[in-house]
């Protein structure tokens, strides 16, 4: 494992962690309003805006080189 990906894991899981939370939330805020409030949808809005993200991070990070391309 090189220097450059240890940082590189740990940003994609905490990413990976913070968007199964905004799930759980969403889960959560949707059970306890019964389908009625807007705080569902709003934390399902992050849990895709996080997921962008981290897509957009790794495909950066796998053409600027700080992902290698092949598995060891």
């Amino acid at each position: 494992m090189g220097y450059t990906e240890l940082p590189v894991k740990i940003v994609v899981i905490l990413f990976l962690v913070f968007i199964v939370v905004s799930l759980a939330s969403a889960l959560y805020f949707m059970v306890k309003d019964r389908g009625q409030g807007e705080r569902t949808v709003k934390a399902l809005t992050v849990r895709v805006t996080l997921s962008v993200v981290l897509f957009a991070l790794l495909m950066l990070g796998f053409y600027f080189g700080l992902i290698p391309g092949k598995l060891e």
